[in-house]
């Protein structure tokens, strides 16, 4: 069986069964990359690297790592996706997950360790490759917020099942001893188990994937789908399939007709049609790189909030009621220590916050959408979402027995921000695109730049987290976020949004001259 066999489907119908098949391989992925979330932090500091207090930065280093790799590699797997298809690229991507699962379940030092998150990174172009195949499978507008909506639905549930694991199967002697015996595999590798576990549920996924996804490419679509002149030629003059009198294939009423000059005005029409057909785009334009500017900054600051809340939740508490003054436990720069919380509740809360994810994306984004649209719904959440920031340091004063009800309130803020923002970004971005024929490297470019702000966010976040426990201020790594986020509210005006949708063109996405130049014939360029 083909790579990129292809099925017939209505490219006007909503495309419920193909976005429902790319999900499905999607959803192994988030289950893989935030399994080790809650467990980062405690394999550190098992390792005995350094200080005790510089673990957040390693940590950091160790997620951060297969971010690095991909943002090395997202815009040729972006290409190459142009190419050879998007289906090969995708599977491809899960296959590296999946051996990189398998060596950072075996590492026993931290570089073995950050080699497999590299590996894994280098072979991973999904997430550009997933956003170009859903921006191909949906041709109408109408039905945009929905189909982008999905993807970011899935990675919540991801988000909930992959801490789950990692919270639950990590050291899983300590957890199950009757289970997992001193001694044993399992003992003497203490986070191979959720590794194997999230192995092996990327491999189902690359199964399915391989049997039942659809090639999105136009290049590699069925005849059917493609418009009805595509395969005219001076060749095949009096074929017509459907509707010849309507609309002959040639004009027998043309005094040239059947002579050689009617040959070379046939042969002139179809090159200036080839040409006109085969322009360049500027990838970089201005309008496409606000979008990927914004994606870049969210990006951030959402990836130093995923790596500080496990660590802030686990780090020892330091009661706030001692001989301090009054003055002092209220200042928002004195913030010492963490919430002090279990591995296993970590991992809950981190599932729990999946779920609200999970909420807020089925169904308060289609309803803001609708009610405000994409592009004021978007300057919305990002203006605000530098308050998430702020009110994470304030758990440290809660009371104990209001601690829960406050972290699930700090993260029903969090996600009514987070999980609304991503699928606008990804919505703007295409519309931004001027065709599908450079869909696929603009999302790998969009992937190269947020994968290197997920690669710079978590040492940069440990590193402050490292700092303010020194100086009884662990809110400092929360504040550098809150910055990024305030940069990010001022930048969001530079995106500026395309309202007149081209919708005439068989290859067109967002098609316009601008002062950009976005659109190049390549005549002119020749």
């Amino acid at each position: 069986m083909s790579l990129t066999c292809t099925s017939h489907r209505d490219p006007d119908k909503f495309p419920a069964v193909q976005l429902f098949l790319l999900a499905i391989v999607r959803l192994a992925e988030p289950i893989a990359l935030t399994s080790i979330f809650p467990y980062a932090w405690a394999f550190i500091k098992r390792l005995h690297i350094g200080n005790e207090d510089d673990a957040s930065f390693y940590a950091g280093l160790l997620i951060s790592s297969f971010a690095l790799a991909e943002a090395s590699m997202g815009m040729y797997w972006g290409g190459l996706s142009d190419r050879v298809g998007r289906k090969p690229v995708l599977l491809l991507g899960c296959v590296g997950t999946m051996f990189s699962m398998i060596m950072v379940g075996f590492a026993t030092n931290l570089w073995v360790a950050v080699l497999g998150r590299a590996i894994g990174g280098l072979l991973n172009g999904n997430i550009g490759v997933i956003q170009t195949m859903v921006g191909e499978l949906v041709t109408k507008p109408e039905h945009e917020p929905k189909a982008y909506s999905i993807m970011p639905f899935v990675w919540s549930i991801g988000t909930i099942i992959g801490p789950a694991i990692g919270g639950t199967f990590a050291d899983p002697h300590d957890s199950f001893p009757n289970m997992f015996p001193k001694g044993s595999l399992f003992d003497r590798f203490p986070y191979l188990l959720p590794n194997l576990i999230c192995a092996g549920m990327l491999f189902m996924s690359i199964v399915l994937g391989y049997f039942l996804l659809e090639e999105t490419h136009p290049d590699m679509q069925p005849r059917i789908l493609l418009p009805d002149d595509t395969f005219l030629s001076e060749n095949t003059p009096l074929i017509e399939t459907s509707d010849a009198m309507k609309r002959p294939a040639v004009d027998l009423r043309d005094e040239n007709y059947g002579t050689m000059r009617a040959r070379d005005i046939q042969n002139a029409s179809l090159t200036l049609k080839t040409i006109e057909r085969q322009p360049s785009y500027n990838v970089f334009s201005k309008k496409i790189m606000a979008v990927i500017v914004s994606l870049s900054i969210f990006t951030y600051h959402s990836m130093t909030f995923d790596h500080l809340l496990p660590i802030f939740f686990e780090d020892d508490r330091v009661p706030t009621s001692q001989s301090f003054g009054i003055f002092k436990v209220l200042s928002p720069f004195y913030s010492p220590g963490g919430l002090g919380l279990s591995l296993q509740s970590v991992g809950m809360i981190m599932a729990v916050q999946g779920v609200i994810a999970l909420f807020m994306q089925a169904v308060i984004f289609p309803l803001m959408a609708e009610r405000l649209g994409v592009y004021r719904l978007f300057i919305l959440v990002t203006v605000l979402h530098p308050i998430v920031y702020v009110i994470m340091p304030t758990l440290l004063f809660i009371p104990e027995r209001l601690l829960y009800p406050a972290i699930y309130f700090c993260l029903v803020v969090r996600n009514f921000f987070s999980i609304l923002l991503y699928p606008l970004l990804l919505i703007l971005i295409k519309e931004a695109t001027p065709s599908f024929s450079v869909l696929g490297k603009v999302n790998g470019l969009a992937a190269s730049a947020g994968a290197a702000c997920r690669m710079i966010a978590p040492p940069v976040a440990g590193y402050l987290y490292s700092v303010g426990r020194k100086m009884d201020c662990t809110a400092l790594a929360w504040y550098g976020s809150m910055f990024v986020a305030v940069i990010g509210a001022i930048q969001c005006f530079q995106v500026k949004r395309d309202r007149s949708r081209d919708v005439g063109g068989d290859d067109s996405i967002g098609q316009h001259s601008d002062s950009d130049g976005e659109v190049t014939p390549a005549a002119e360029t020749a």
